[in-house]
């Protein structure tokens, strides 16, 4: 458990949960919120035999409803002294992150928290989730999560949900890109332990240098992606973990992966 009543932490296996504390306020966001979701990211790096996290929310209502609306002076307070907003800075967190993330949808995802879900790597979501950019209605517009958004989803359905504000189900959301897997409620969590299985018994060097790589070329032409990839191949054969991986190969066994 952390020390941010807020957040929880939980590492299960190799797996290590993050979940938004905050069931009785549909897990809004709040600064503690955001302070605890990015000292779980830092912390699932720090301890090394952490090979994935889960993002989920407390209860089976919400994984998260957007910013707290219930206090809007703070929800949409800013210091003008300050070059970053910290919920911005979250999502900067998670696109530097070499270890994967899984989001886990229990139920209503809307605003804030479909940012919470674009900055995750795999999503699973419960058939009774609910997404949404509502933020035209209350007077704002959902800015930073486009920022991630944009390059998930198809652009008209972005216009359509910014501009509308109205939600929709977890077969469009899955449909639109969202989601990985859309599953009965009562197999969530069975999903998201076969996910997560599916992970850890892969090399994490791989894994590590990949995600690395994936965020450098996003914005790389193909002449500058294939010129960087080239060399990236080159300095992966190079580690501890592509020689196992060759050596177990051979030898017809499974891989022991040192992480190096």
């Amino acid at each position: 458990m952390s020390d941010n009543s807020s957040v929880l932490f939980e590492k299960r296996g190799q797996a290590f949960w993050i979940t938004i504390n905050r069931p009785e306020k549909r897990n809004a966001i709040n600064g503690d919120v955001i302070a605890g979701i990015a000292k779980g990211y830092r912390t699932a790096h720090d301890v090394d035999d952490v090979r994935v996290i889960v993002l989920t929310g407390a209860g089976n209502k919400a994984f998260c409803a957007g910013a707290d609306l219930q206090n809007s002076g703070a929800a949409f307070s800013h210091d003008f002294a300050k070059p970053n907003v910290d919920y911005a800075d979250l999502l900067r967190l998670s696109q530097s992150a070499t270890k994967p993330a899984i989001a886990r949808i229990g139920g209503v995802c809307m605003a804030g928290g479909m940012g919470l879900l674009c900055m995750t790597d795999v999503a699973v979501a419960a058939e009774n989730a609910i997404f949404g950019l509502p933020e035209v209605k209350v007077g704002v517009f959902p800015m930073q999560v486009l920022s991630l958004l944009q390059s998930m989803a198809p652009r008209r359905l972005v216009n359509e949900w910014a501009l509308t504000g109205e939600p929709f189900d977890a077969r469009s959301a899955q449909a639109a890109g969202l989601l990985n897997y859309v599953v009965p409620a009562t197999e969530l969590d069975a999903k998201i332990d076969w996910l997560v299985s599916r992970i850890i018994d892969k090399s994490p060097t791989a894994i590590r240098r990949g995600k690395y790589a994936m965020r450098a070329i996003a914005s790389m032409s193909f002449d500058e992606s294939i010129a960087y990839t080239e060399s990236q191949i080159a300095l992966l054969a190079m580690t501890e973990d592509a020689k196992e991986g060759l050596k177990a190969f051979a030898e017809k066994r499974k891989p022991s992966w040192p992480g190096k």
